[in-house]
């Protein structure tokens, strides 16, 4: 059984949606420690002025003093990031071929108020990837396992928890993972290659470390098309 898991992030790139797509099962890391400058509450997209950083506010008191976890981060709902973005999306994007296919979907999307991070970035995640056909994957989250050990040990524990015999890692964990252990528990390791073909962007140049959503308003259903899928298909579906 193919296993990722990976942080869950806000509307993340391509890659994360690849390593969706090469797993039976997907387990969002949401309790680990949040890390205040990485992808869990923010993304890019592109506009005519070129990257725009799209940012959920959360309350960042005592969230790195006390090592808060992911899925415990709340949303700062005192500013109206949500119409911001969606009105970001708009501008962005009102001239790609199929945004206004996606537009009713992801209005109702920016209209919910859900107070934990967590609670908005993972549904929406599953969300895209049943929109791209990815249909075969089942979801789960981390915090809802008991586990414990640190770094490899963890992973470990979490695998053999749900019976997974292949880890699929993203490339930079080759800087600390300990293959070894992987071995000795009789999961096999594999690490991601992220080489992905071009498509069309409306703003020149082309820019590949953008938000899923940008390729999904400009390629529809032919999304998967642009994804290096090794195992189970996917299974082109309208947006």
């Amino acid at each position: 059984m193919n296993c990722v898991i990976l942080q869950p992030s806000y509307i993340p790139w391509r890659g994360y949606f690849d390593q969706i797509n090469r797993a039976d099962l997907f387990i969002f890391y949401d309790d680990v420690q949040y890390d205040k400058h990485g992808w869990r509450n923010r993304n890019r997209i592109k506009n005519h002025q070129g990257g725009q950083w799209l940012t959920i506010p959360v309350h960042s008191t005592g969230v790195v003093t006390e090592n808060i976890p992911i899925h415990r981060v709340e949303i700062a709902w005192e500013q109206p990031w949500n119409e911001r973005h969606w009105r970001a999306l708009q501008q962005a994007y009102a001239k790609a071929p199929y945004f206004k296919q996606a537009a009713s979907w992801l209005e109702e999307v920016y209209s919910r108020r859900p107070t934990l991070l967590a609670d908005f970035t993972i549904p929406l995640t599953i969300e895209i990837a049943r929109k791209l056909g990815i249909g075969h994957t089942r979801f789960i989250r981390s915090s809802a396992l008991e586990v414990g050990g640190q770094k490899t040990e963890r992973l470990i524990d979490i695998l053999s928890q749900v019976d997974a015999t292949h880890y699929i890692s993203g490339p930079s964990a080759k800087s600390y993972i300990e293959e070894e252990k992987f071995k000795t528990a009789g999961i096999t390791l594999e690490y991601m290659e992220y080489n992905y073909p071009e498509y069309s962007q409306l703003y020149p140049p082309y820019d590949p470390f953008v938000s899923i959503l940008d390729l999904l308003f400009m390629t529809g259903p032919e999304a998967p098309n642009y994804f290096k899928f090794f195992g189970n298909p996917v299974v082109s579906s309208p947006i």
